[in-house]
């Protein structure tokens, strides 16, 4: 247990700035699925986990272990022992090869176009055909992983917006929804609002310039209605103070002293608050 979590204390933090604000949203998506309109309903592990040349520490079936990498990247683990890095750039990276990572188009420090052959579902957050949405929906033994599309500026201090350049991904596991906005850059429609459904965790860049400004993120925080926010793409203890002191009119805020945590249904806070793990 010990050894395990040096392990995923072990990683590299590194960043570089990227882009700005742009307004707008998705055109209407095929018919959610009626479980997405109503609820993100998770699922609940029901096999047992696969062996691996990495020791991987258990959780309990109806819990998820989330560790900030750093930048926009986290390690989430489910009770089958998926590991799945977000926003995965190559260099921002768990100790460990994931089973499935997520990318965004903003720049360089949110995707890589070489991710490592060994990582089974590469899930790129925009299409390959420009301004069209990527739709991804993927069911990997415990876990669900689906993206709700938005756009991104094409580059920074443009005035030209890049339709779907950015995703929202959804996780569903264990019966807990946890989203990561990525590279957002505006504030969500209710026809986004509907797709994304109900939401226990979202993972929330801070930054206030390169991406939402902070009334804005704050009004999408509002509308989410999650228990847990984790703030991430922060960069300095500055701005990531500067958020803190906005949010701690609406929520109240927890600090932790190591970057990973694990979360259940049953131990989520009854008010919603922000939780801020170590790292940049």
């Amino acid at each position: 247990m010990r050894a395990s979590s040096v392990l995923l204390l072990a990683f590299v933090v590194s960043w570089t700035p990227g882009i700005a604000l742009a307004q707008g949203a998705s055109p209407a998506p095929p018919a959610a699925k009626p479980e997405m309109t109503e609820a993100c309903p998770g699922l609940v592990a029901d096999k047992a986990p696969l062996r691996s040349p990495v020791r991987r520490v258990a959780i309990e079936p109806d819990q998820v272990r989330l560790t900030y990498i750093g930048h926009a990247t986290f390690l989430i683990e489910t009770p089958q022992l998926v590991r799945i890095a977000t926003d995965y750039n190559g260099y921002v990276k768990p100790p460990v090869i994931p089973d499935i990572v997520t990318m965004n188009h903003a720049h360089m420090t949110h995707y890589t176009d070489n991710p490592e052959p060994e990582i089974k579902h590469v899930l790129r957050g925009w299409s390959p055909d420009f301004g069209k949405p990527a739709r991804i929906d993927l069911q990997y033994k415990d876990v669900r992983v689906r993206n709700v599309p938005t756009n991104i500026r094409s580059y920074y201090g443009s005035a030209e917006t890049e339709r779907h350049g950015n995703s929202i991904f959804i996780f569903e596991v264990a019966n807990l929804c946890i989203a990561h906005l990525g590279h957002l850059h505006h504030t969500l429609n209710q026809q986004q609002l509907n797709e994304i459904g109900r939401v226990d965790i979202v993972l929330v860049p801070v930054d206030g310039s390169y991406t939402l400004d902070l009334e804005g993120m704050v009004e999408v925080l509002h509308a989410l209605k999650a228990r847990v926010m984790i703030p991430m793409h922060f960069f300095s203890p500055w701005t990531l103070d500067r958020f803190l002191s906005r949010v701690r009119q609406e929520w109240d805020v927890e600090t932790r002293e190591v970057p990973s945590v694990v979360f259940s249904k049953a131990t989520l806070p009854e008010k919603p608050k922000v939780l801020v793990l170590p790292g940049h």
